[in-house]
């Protein structure tokens, strides 16, 4: 299955015979303090600049209608947001084990380590980041 929207990772981790966690950190775009002229205007044009985590949450797919709700869930948590960036973690799982997983999460957007991980806009549409 291609994923080109939330709505259909969703559809996929719903039908996995393990039952799955979806793991996301939502973040936001920013210029370094040091960021040249031409980086500051490429950022304010739409490009560039370096991702920071605002929040992350985990979610049961069952318990999410569509992408849409999970947006205004967000809307309601945080900050405005830029990517979210969705792993799944399959198989049982306990609150410990899905804790240290969101942070290594965290740690892994933070260092640019994008691997693996499935970034979506806020449209829930998936996103290529090169």
């Amino acid at each position: 299955m291609n994923i080109e929207h939330f709505d259909d990772l969703l559809a996929m981790a719903r039908a996995q015979a393990e039952p799955q966690r979806l793991l996301m950190v939502f973040t936001t775009a920013e210029c370094e303090p040091d960021a040249t002229p031409e980086q500051r205007a490429a950022h304010a044009a739409g490009a560039g600049g370096v991702l920071r985590p605002l929040m992350c949450v985990d979610k049961d797919p069952a318990d999410l209608a569509d992408f849409a709700a999970l947006s205004a869930e967000a809307r309601q948590a945080g900050p405005a947001w830029q990517l979210v960036f969705t792993a799944a973690l399959s198989g049982p799982t306990d609150g410990s084990e899905i804790q240290r997983m969101l942070d290594l999460l965290v740690k892994r957007v933070e260092a640019g380590e994008f691997g693996g991980l499935l970034p979506f806009n806020p449209a829930g549409e998936a996103v290529y980041i090169s």
